[in-house]
């Protein structure tokens, strides 16, 4: 008895019930962009050609492919036409990074505007919806200020409440340029850090053409510029041969804002905000960004530096032509 005793004495705990484990508290969610924030996001792209808007927001979900894409072409910038295609069709990219290859400009400013790409990512992924609706309400401010109309270089048109861009010519697609803060009418603010790419901006409310970039010789690769379109009626977003487009980047977690049906995969890994990513410095006035303050945080910054720095490779020559595509057209 006393040896009994004893044992359950030395041990009060050995017979106690389990104690109730407080709940982790639920993960803190960040704020949604606003609807002026979105605006101002998609402000330098809205009056782009759909397919061409549809291939950005998509690569804009693969930040780190923007950059490696971008600083292999600046590598291999001898290669045209068929050849490149050939070569990049290789390489392990989105379709929608391997479709940029086409724009190198482009490209190389969502390469130098990383901050801005991964913004435009992290939207997309998590307010699908919203950023369409941003697009058409700039597309809508630029028309009523008798800034964006039907040229020899693209088609503007409208169906229903939907305003519609495309090339003027299937064979041949311009990019336009134009001072994204001063197009739409009413100036906007600048995006904080944005740097204005040769070749994509111009000083002065209204837009202009430079080259064209013929898009004959990607059309044979699965990835083409005819594979790609947007969906502005049945709100599925960027589509991809003839479906809605599906990223698979991991780069940003899904906050469950507005989905839609084009993200899946989620995850926090790779770039977003958090223990496994690069921390959110964040520009002022800006939300949930991964590569916010993508030039002040030192994580950031380090991942700036891999590879040949745009800035130190030298220009792709803006607007004009640089590989990719059928030759420049006037």
């Amino acid at each position: 008895m006393l040896s009994c005793c004893l044992v359950l004495a030395s041990a009060p705990g050995a017979f106690a019930a389990p104690s109730e484990q407080t709940p982790a508290p639920p993960p803190v969610q960040p704020a949604k962009e606003t609807p002026e924030q979105l605006q101002q996001l998609v402000a330098p792209i809205a009056l782009y050609p759909d397919a061409l808007v549809a291939q950005i927001l998509a690569a804009a979900t693969y930040p780190d492919q923007v950059v490696e894409a971008d600083r292999w072409l600046q590598e291999h910038n001898k290669l045209k036409d068929e050849k490149l295609g050939k070569e990049v069709d290789k390489q392990p990219w989105d379709p929608s990074v391997k479709a940029l290859v086409e724009f190198p400009s482009v490209l190389a400013n969502m390469d130098k505007n990383l901050a801005w790409t991964s913004s435009l990512g992290d939207a997309y992924v998590n307010q699908q919806q919203d950023v369409m609706n941003a697009v058409q309400t700039m597309r809508d401010r630029a028309q009523k200020a008798g800034n964006l109309k039907s040229t020899s270089q693209e088609k503007v048109s409208k169906q229903g409440q939907t305003i519609v861009i495309e090339p003027a010519d299937p064979d041949v697609v311009y990019v336009p340029e134009y001072d994204p803060w001063l197009v739409y009418g009413a100036p906007i603010g600048i995006w904080p850090g944005w740097y204005a790419y040769p070749g994509l901006y111009i000083g002065g409310p209204g837009i202009a053409f430079g080259l064209g970039f013929g898009i004959g010789f990607f059309g044979g690769f699965g990835w083409g510029w005819g594979h790609w379109g947007y969906d502005w009626h049945g709100g599925h977003g960027v589509m991809f041969d003839h479906h809605g487009y599906v990223s698979h980047s991991r780069v940003f977690a899904n906050r469950g804002f507005n989905r839609g049906g084009g993200f899946h995969g989620g995850g926090t890994r790779g770039f977003a905000g958090g223990q496994h990513g690069f921390a959110s410095h964040g520009f002022s006035g800006t939300h949930s960004s991964a590569f916010s303050g993508f030039n002040h945080g030192g994580a950031a910054r380090g991942f700036s530096s891999r590879g040949q720095s745009s800035f130190g490779g030298g220009f792709h020559g803006g607007g004009g032509f640089h590989g990719g595509g059928g030759g420049g057209h006037r």
